[in-house]
């Protein structure tokens, strides 16, 4: 074996042994004084709220945030819904922005005028709903395949980051159903139609 193969297997093997290392790494996460979340791998001060040990099995951080992707493309191409109380269809254009995991702002534009006005500015129409995403990809009207392909022009991410489940609270956490608002008051489903334009 020649003197650079050695180091070779020498090096591969030190990388083994600190990626083994790092993959047991210990973490802890808490509050500190000024309510800020911190994440380090020293033990905690005492006089902090909420500590927890993790440990990291691979690269990554638990987080809820979007991706780095979505967060790139929200900020260059930040997207709002112009609707209103349109049924099906403002549902569906809601939905999908929901599934793929895109922030967006919600502008009613039945009650919100500043709002209308801005969608018609943008759109040159007065007819919901409408999707901007940014001041120059607009799109009118709910139209799922152009609505996509519009998304995608922008570099929004087409499934949303994986997102880790809250544990499950103990019985002694939860309150107990007639006593939470929602068994207070009663839902009625949204109308089917509405207003919107024939």
């Amino acid at each position: 074996m020649n003197m650079f193969a050695g180091r070779s297997v020498l090096g591969v093997a030190a990388l083994v042994v600190a990626a083994g290392a790092f993959a047991q790494a210990q973490v802890y996460r808490y509050t500190d004084a000024d309510g800020r979340i911190v994440y380090s791998d020293r033990l905690p001060p005492p006089n902090v709220k909420n500590v927890q040990t993790k440990r990291l099995g691979a690269n990554f951080v638990e987080t809820s945030e979007p991706s780095l992707a979505a967060q790139q493309a929200a900020e260059r191409y930040p997207v709002t819904l112009f609707s209103f109380d349109c049924g099906e269809v403002c549902q569906s254009a809601e939905s999908l922005l929901n599934k793929r995991g895109v922030p967006f702002t919600s502008v009613n534009v039945q009650t919100d005028e500043p709002g209308r006005n801005r969608m018609k500015e943008l759109s040159g129409d007065d007819k919901a709903p409408v999707l901007a995403v940014g001041d120059k990809l607009i799109v009118k009207g709910y139209n799922e395949s152009r609505w996509q392909a519009t998304l995608d022009e922008a570099g929004y991410p087409k499934t949303p980051a994986p997102r880790k489940v809250a544990p499950a609270a103990r019985a002694a956490d939860v309150p107990p159903p007639a006593a939470t608002a929602e068994a207070a008051r009663a839902v009625a489903p949204p109308a089917r139609g509405g207003d919107y334009p024939k």
